[in-house]
C-alpha cells in the first residue's frame, strides 16, 4: 500500500541539500509511495536539477513562503509564521492530502505548531516524543523523549498505552512488553509518580511486566520503555554520547601504531559490522504520539541516511494504520477509565 508523505523541505541544519535526496531515494525504494516537498519553490527546485530528477505524480513540490530557524522561539514561530514549511506540512496531514509529515526543524515549534494544528486525541492530556533504540535482541520504543518534562501518573499510564498501539502498528506485535523506567526493579522503589503509575499499568489490561532499570533498556526484556521526559531525554542523550565515545576509543586504539593499525585491516568486517549494529543514523525518527495525525521528527543535523529513516518510520506508521490504533484504543480506553470514576464518585 503507498501513502503519501508531507516533507518540511527547508527543515534541519542542512535543509535541501538532505531531505530533497533523501525524498528521492525513498521513492526509488518505494514505487507506490508519494512524496510532496514544502518549502521555498526555488531551492527546493535547484536540488532536484542537481540530482537530475524532475517533478512528477508521485514528487511534487508545494510551496511555503517561510522558514523556521533552528533557534527560534516555538511560540513567535507559531503566532508569526503561519505560511512556515513546517506548518504548510502539517496542514497537508490535517487536510488529509498527507498520510505523515516529516521535519528537521526546530523541535519545539514543530511540538507546538502540531499540537495546535492537529490537535490531541480525546483522553490524551499531552503529546509524547517516541523513538526506537538498538537493543540486543532488536529494538525497543521509548517514550516520552523530551515533550513533557513534569508529568503524573496519569500521564505515564497514556504514554505506555501510545507506546505500546506504536510497537504494534510498526513491529506487528500483539501484546508489546511494557516496562516502567525506574532506579530499582522493586515496587517500593522510585518516587510517588513513579509508583503510582506502576499501580496505574499493573491494573490495565496492558502487557505491564514492572519496572525496569537503566542498563534493562538495550537488554530487549521490554518492548515498551516509559518515562517522563527529563528521563527520557537524559538517557537517549547518554546514549548517543556513550556510542560517540565507544567509536572514538575503537579508532584511537586502532591509530596507536603500525601493529594496530594492520590488526585494524584484519578485523574491518567486524568493526563494520559493529559500526551499523550501533549507528544512531539507523534509528532516526522520532514519532509525537497523541496528536490526531502522524509527525516524524528527525535529528536536526541528520545526513541523508538518516533523514531515509526519519522517512521510512513516518511511512510505515501510515502504512500499518498506526493512528487509527491508538485513536480506538484511546477512546476505548478514555470511556472505561471515565466510567470507573463515575462509578467511584
Amino acid at each position: 500500500m503507498g501513502v503519501t508523505l508531507a516533507i518540511d523541505a527547508m527543515g534541519g541544519d542542512h535543509g535541501t541539500k538532505v531531505t530533497v535526496p533523501a525524498a528521492v531515494q525513498h521513492l526509488r525504494q518505494h514505487p507506490k509511495d508519494t512524496i510532496i516537498l514544502v518549502g521555498l519553490p526555488e531551492a527546493i527546485e535547484a536540488e532536484l536539477k542537481s540530482l537530475n530528477v524532475s517533478q512528477s505524480s508521485r514528487l511534487m513540490i508545494h510551496p511555503a513562503t517561510e522558514v523556521v530557524g533552528m533557534d527560534e522561539s516555538p511560540q513567535l514561530a507559531l503566532r508569526n509564521k503561519k505560511q512556515s514549511s513546517m506548518r504548510v506540512a502539517i496542514n497537508l496531514v490535517k487536510d488529509g492530502q498527507a498520510g505523515a509529515c516529516v521535519s528537521a526543524g526546530n523541535t519545539g515549534a514543530l511540538m507546538a505548531t502540531a499540537r495546535y494544528v492537529l490537535k490531541t486525541l480525546p483522553g490524551i492530556d499531552r503529546p509524547a516524543i517516541a523513538s526506537f533504540m538498538p537493543t540486543v535482541k532488536g529494538e525497543t520504543c521509548m517514550l516520552d523523549l523530551g515533550a513533557n518534562v513534569d508529568c503524573n501518573a496519569e500521564h505515564l499510564l497514556q504514554f505506555a498505552l501510545m507506546g505500546s498501539m506504536l510497537v504494534s502498528a510498526v513491529d506487528h506485535i500483539e501484546r508489546p512488553r511494557v516496562g516502567l523506567l525506574n532506579i530499582g526493579s522493586e515496587d517500593i522503589k522510585g518516587n510517588e509518580v513513579v509508583k503510582q503509575a506502576a499501580a496505574l499499568l499493573q491494573a490495565s489490561d496492558l502487557n505491564f511486566v514492572g519496572n525496569v532499570e537503566g542498563n534493562d533498556i538495550f537488554k530487549g526484556v521490554v518492548d515498551v520503555v516509559v518515562c517522563d521526559g527529563f528521563v527520557g531525554n537524559v538517557s537517549l542523550k547518554t546514549t548517543e554520547g556513550l556510542a560517540h565515545m565507544l567509536g572514538s576509543f575503537l579508532k584511537e586504539e586502532f591509530n596507536r601504531n603500525v601493529v594496530t593499525k594492520a590488526m585494524a585491516l584484519v578485523a574491518m568486517p567486524v568493526l563494520k559490522a559493529f559500526k551499523r549494529r550501533v549507528d544512531p543514523r539507523r534509528y532516526n525518527g522520532a514519532s509525537f504520539l497523541g496528536l490526531r495525525g502522524i509527525v516524524v521528527k528527525s535529528h536536526g543535523g541528520a545526513d541523508v541516511l538518516a533523514f531515509g529513516t526519519a522517512l521510512e518510520r513516518a511511512a510505515e506508521e501510515a502504512r500499518g494504520g498506526m493512528l487509527e490504533h491508538i485513536s480506538e484504543r484511546v477512546e476505548a480506553w478514555h470511556l472505561d477509565r471515565q466510567q470507573q470514576k463515575e462509578a467511584a464518585s
